[in-house]
C-alpha cells in the first residue's frame, strides 16, 4: 500500500497535463494579487462576462502539475465558459517545486488563502460568498479538495462546492482502496508532501464540513488510480455528504483537457451547478 501511493506521488510529478504558458497571460481578466508570501506575488485572474446587480456565484480553477510545475493557463477553457454562463470565474497560481521550492503542504495553504481571499473580497467583486466553488485537476484536484476538508493550515473557509478532475484526494491507506496493478517506485512521500501524507489526504478529512463535490475520473488512470476516487466517494457517503463520482471507461489523467472528453466534462461540471441552483439549465 505504502509503495503505491509513492508511485502516485512520484507519477504525478512525471506525468503533467497539457503544458499551458507561464507566466500566463489572458487579454480581458483581471488579475489580483491574493497573497504576498517570501516575496512571492500570487496571483488569481478573474473572468467576467456581464455586470449585473445581483451577485453572482463563482468557482475558483487550480492548475494541476504534481506540485511541481503547471500553469493558470490549463483551466482558461473551463473559465471562460462558466464567465458566460453567468458566474465570476477564477484561474489561480501558487507555489509549486520548480518555481518556489516548496512541499505540498504549501501548495494546499495557498489554496486555502485564495479560497479565504475570494470570500473576503466577495462584495468588491459582486460574488455570493455563499455559492463559492473550487475546481481543480490531478494535484489541483488535490488542493481543491484539502480546501473542503481539512482544518487548519492557515485558514478555515470553506467553499461551497467542488468540482474535481482526477484528483489526487486520497494519499494514504485507507478502508476500501485496494491498488493491486501498479508498480511501485522507490520515494518517500513524506518528503514530496512536507508532512505525513495522512494530514493533506482529503479523503481522511471528510465531515459534515465538506460541500457537495463532484469527481470525473478516468477509470484507465495509472497515475492517480480510480479506487483512490471511491474511496473518497466512500467517506462521503459515511458522512451523509452529497459525492457524484462519474467514471469514465479507458480514459487515462489528465483526459478532461483532452478533446474526447473536454466537452461531455465540462457538460457533467455545468450540470452539477445548474443542480446546485447556481446556474440556469
Amino acid at each position: 500500500m505504502k509503495s503505491t501511493i509513492c508511485l502516485i506521488i512520484c507519477c504525478l510529478t512525471s506525468t503533467l497535463l497539457a503544458q499551458s504558458p507561464y507566466p500566463p497571460t489572458f487579454k480581458d481578466a483581471r488579475v489580483e494579487t491574493y497573497r504576498t508570501i517570501d516575496s512571492t506575488d500570487l496571483k488569481l485572474w478573474i473572468f467576467v462576462e456581464s455586470a449585473t446587480k445581483a451577485p453572482k456565484p463563482a468557482i475558483i480553477f487550480f492548475f494541476g502539475g504534481g506540485w511541481s510545475s503547471g500553469s493558470p493557463a490549463q483551466f482558461e477553457d473551463q473559465a471562460r465558459h462558466f464567465a458566460k454562463r453567468g458566474m465570476i470565474a477564477i484561474t489561480a497560481d501558487y507555489r509549486v517545486k520548480s518555481r518556489h521550492g516548496v512541499k505540498a503542504v504549501e501548495c494546499v495553504k495557498d489554496a486555502k488563502a485564495a479560497v479565504a481571499w475570494v470570500r473576503e473580497n466577495a462584495q468588491r467583486f459582486g460574488i455570493d460568498p455563499n455559492k463559492i466553488a473550487v475546481a481543480g485537476g490531478s494535484a489541483g484536484g488535490h488542493i481543491a479538495a484539502c480546501t473542503g476538508t481539512i482544518t487548519g493550515l492557515g485558514n478555515d473557509e470553506r467553499p461551497n462546492a467542488m468540482i474535481l478532475f482526477n484528483p489526487a484526494c486520497t494519499l494514504a491507506p485507507i478502508a476500501g482502496w485496494e491498488v493491486k496493478s501498479v508498480k511501485p517506485r522507490p520515494e518517500l512521500s513524506v518528503e514530496r508532501m512536507g508532512v505525513d501524507p495522512e494530514v493533506i489526504s482529503p479523503s481522511h478529512h471528510v465531515g459534515p464540513h465538506t460541500p457537495p463535490t463532484l469527481i470525473l475520473h478516468g477509470k484507465s488512470d495509472t497515475t492517480v488510480p480510480y479506487a483512490t476516487a471511491t474511496a473518497f466517494e466512500s467517506e462521503m457517503k459515511k458522512a451523509n455528504r452529497t459525492c457524484k463520482l462519474v467514471g469514465y471507461d479507458g480514459a487515462g489523467h489528465g483526459f478532461f483537457n483532452r478533446k474526447e472528453h473536454y466537452s461531455t466534462t465540462l457538460a457533467e461540471a455545468d450540470n452539477f451547478l445548474v443542480d446546485l441552483g447556481w446556474i440556469k439549465k
